[in-house]
């Protein structure tokens, strides 16, 4: 007995002898962050640790110089010999079936468990996008039209016509860019694209972790964190239309703390279209203090400030005839923003973390916007505008996530409130209409006198928004996984209406549940299905707004909030030994209530909130990787959007009462997005692609009299890098095809169509510096 003991003391001090610690830092190859939750263990052993926030871990081995083997979901498995503090980079793998989220539910989850469709847009994707605009990268996502408008200026439509309507929820690190109410269809230009990470986007309602306005979609830009190894880049990009950009990012780890700072300026002048110069600056700036391996503190601070003049549409002989001759030379937007975060993460153990954001926004928006003329067929005057909308956020958002045994389940608790004192004014300008010979259309138009006497609207109003949210996953049976979720919202504001001088308060309140279910039949291959709820309240400047042609001053105060009703079936497979990976999502979304507007004999808007619409379509996309040199991507959506009960008029002598079952305009059948990347074996750092984007048919107008033809692009890119250098070149509409990126048209027999006309081929060319330090 005595004999068993010593041996086993003897056999623990020579383990303890040869035992080691081994720590480093593993990160990721393309962005240089740190990789958190990896696993990182000894080969031929039981030992076993995961890397922090950090991309820090410390492993007890054996032996004094180890294998071990790495593995992170989302990233090629690595098996190397191990020395101590060593920098290990991971490289994505872009073939795995499971790709780590944060937009579903604010922390990272797994898309097999997300029963929702969800897309990421990957760091190598927007790299080598090389995009001067981010639409060039969002529209790669299947089921998502990013509309161009012309110096970032931009619509949206995902499960949604082609629209300005607030359906569309955008954040920034899971923070909303705007308050709810303050919705403006241009708030992407705001966004420092070259600090994006990744991007990731959500079809259909996700208000029951979100909010309003997140219906048709969500999207979030993920941006970059601190570095775990010393970066630095810099980058000058610019076309032959006179566009210029200079843009650089650096970033480090210093022991517990980190930063990473980037900004770009960009600059378009004498363009292919007249009076379309703009200027943009934007700066971020992320600190991250890590406390503890469990807490840490994260800073975030942009700012942005864009200067650009409004060309605007044209008509149907300018466009035709490609003669790119704007109708307003005194058209501009202005915005000056900036946004502060604060969030204290931490994570109690492995089965509960918690965070809490405070953040602020200011905003200044000033335009006198092209959109806002008014002329009749065959006047020689005309109306339009000059506005500013202002707004100032207070708010925090905290979150709470607990992991139990009991059927593998997880609840995530939440509370958010911000308060946002918003400001909007708008006073008319007359205007100088010069015709054409035919006297149905407007060559140009010039400014003859500003008349801030003529108010067309003014109000003062303190916006409070407050809501709190539960989710809770289970699984009843194994690969079975329910999500449930409820939030409630209020949102109510006090105001005062400068023009009929009356003031009062109004408030929504809305329950937005949600259910759903992944089946993950194996490892290769899954299903989903879900139903949610989606409410989006009316904007104020709608609010605020005097209806056309009233007097005194109607305003829209009986606007509804719009709600949706989406019912989702979904799956995902992968083929061919992980080489091939496809995805699908159905859908119907119901409206009621949904925001519409009748165009008026002088381009007016006329809002209801009334009647019904229906959203149906199919989103697929379809990746393949047969090999290192090669990969290839296809995605696009089929969908109909109809008025199913819409009432235009109630006078009976009107030959149209409504748009029931009509398409609603401005809504493609058809979209679709197509790449085929090619990776040369013989020069290993060049790439080449070619991208199509395809639109079909569209109805001009709600009474569907009149189509769009849409159009088909190629898109061409090719770049080399020479160690720490990248030259690259795009050419953007390779076939020089004439198209526009909207087109709208009035119900008026005298109305005439008008053409947002897009690029023709343009030569984008770049040069960009890339240094990554070891330690």
């Amino acid at each position: 007995m005595k004999f068993k003991i010593l041996t086993g003391i003897l056999l623990c001090l020579n383990i303890a002898a040869y035992a080691q610690t081994i720590k480093g830092k593993i990160y990721d190859a393309q962005t240089k962050e740190p990789v958190v939750a990896a696993l990182v263990k000894e080969k031929n052993s039981v030992n076993i640790t995961k890397t922090n926030n950090e991309g820090y871990f410390e492993l007890t081995c054996s032996q004094a110089s180890p294998d071990i083997l790495i593995s992170c979901i989302s990233y090629k498995n690595v098996e190397i010999k191990a020395y101590n503090n060593q920098n290990i980079e991971l490289t994505t793998d872009s073939r795995t079936l499971q790709s780590v989220m944060v937009t579903a539910n604010r922390e990272a989850s797994l898309s097999s468990e997300t029963p929702i469709a969800i897309t990421k847009l990957s760091a190598k994707l927007i790299d080598e996008t090389k995009a001067t605009t981010l639409f060039e990268v969002v529209n790669k996502t299947p089921g998502v039209l990013m509309v161009d408008l012309g110096n970032e200026q931009h619509m949206m439509s995902i499960r949604q016509p082609i629209t300005t309507n607030p359906y569309y929820l955008y954040m920034e690190d899971g923070v909303p860019i705007r308050p709810m109410g303050v919705f403006n269809h241009n708030a992407l230009l705001q966004i420092n694209q070259y600090t994006v990470s990744s991007i990731e986007v959500v079809k259909g309602p996700v208000s029951s972790i979100y909010g309003p306005e997140a219906i048709g979609g969500a999207v979030n830009f993920i941006m970059q964190r601190p570095t775990t190894v010393p970066t630095a880049k810099a980058g000058f990009q610019f076309d032959n239309w006179g566009y210029k950009r200079f843009q650089f990012g650096t970033g480090a780890t210093i022991g517990k703390f980190g930063f990473y700072i980037g900004g770009l300026t960009s600059k378009q002048t004498n363009s292919w279209m007249t009076t379309s110069d703009y200027h943009k600056q934007t700066i971020n700036a992320r600190l991250e203090y890590n406390f503890t391996p469990k807490t840490r503190l994260i800073g975030n601070f942009i700012y942005g400030k864009y200067n650009s003049q409004m060309s605007g549409s044209v008509d149907s002989i300018a466009f035709y005839s490609r003669n790119y001759l704007s109708t307003s030379d005194f058209a501009y937007r202005k915005s000056d923003a900036n946004r502060t975060r604060l969030t204290l993460e931490h994570e109690w153990n492995e089965n509960a973390k918690s965070f809490i954001t405070i953040f602020n926004r200011n905003d200044q928006l000033g335009q006198n916007p092209s959109y806002g003329i008014r002329w009749k067929t065959g006047q020689t005057t005309a109306s339009g505008q000059i506005n500013a909308n202002n707004f100032s956020s207070y708010g925090v958002i905290a979150q709470h996530s607990q992991h139990f045994n009991f059927l593998n389940s997880k609840l995530i608790a939440g509370a958010m409130f911000d308060y946002s004192p918003n400001d909007y004014w708008a006073y008319q300008t007359d205007l100088i209409a010069q015709l054409r010979p035919d006297g149905k259309s407007v060559e140009k138009y010039s400014l003859k006198e500003e008349r801030p006497d003529i108010e067309l609207s003014d109000y003062n109003a303190k916006i409070r928004n407050a809501a709190s949210y539960l989710q809770y996953d289970f699984e009843l049976v194994k690969k079975i996984r329910f999500s449930t979720g409820l939030r409630y919202d209020r949102m109510s504001f006090t105001y005062i209406n400068n023009l009929d001088n009356s003031s009062g308060e109004k408030a929504y309140s809305k329950l937005t549940p949600k259910i759903g279910l992944t089946y993950q039949i194996d490892q290769e291959k899954g299903l989903y299905a879900n139903y949610a709820q989606g409410f989006s309240p009316t904007a104020l400047t709608a609010i605020f707004r005097a209806k056309p042609n009233t007097s005194p001053a109607q305003f829209y105060y009986n606007l509804e909030p719009a709600t949706f009703q989406n019912y989702e079936l979904g799956g995902w497979a992968t083929f061919i030994n992980h080489k091939v990976y496809a995805d699908i999502a159905i859908y119907q979304m119901n409206g009621t209530n949904e925001l519409l507007s009748i165009r008026q004999p002088d381009n007016s808007t006329d809002y209801q909130s009334a009647g019904k619409t229906l959203h149906r379509g199919i989103e697929f996309g379809i990746t393949a990787n047969p090999g290192p040199q090669f990969s290839f991507r296809f995605g696009g959506t089929v969908a109909i959007h109809k008025f199913i009960s819409f009432q235009v008029s109630d006078n009976p002598k009107d030959a149209l009462q409504n748009l029931n079952n009509y398409e609603m305009p401005s809504a493609p059948r058809w979209v679709y997005n197509t790449e085929f990347n090619y990776y040369p074996k013989q020069l290993p750092n060049l790439r080449m692609s070619i991208e199509l984007q395809h639109l079909s048919s569209y109805y001009q107008d709600q009474i569907n009299t009149v189509k769009y033809d849409g159009y088909t692009l190629l898109n061409y890119r090719i770049g080399y890098k020479i160690k720490g250098v990248e030259v690259y070149s795009n050419v953007m509409n390779l076939g020089n095809t004439l198209y526009a990126t909207n087109v709208t048209r009035g119900n008026n027999a005298t109305d005439t169509s008008t053409f947002t006309p897009a690029a023709p081929r343009t030569f984008v060319f770049g040069i960009q510096y890339n240094f990554a330090g070891k330690k």
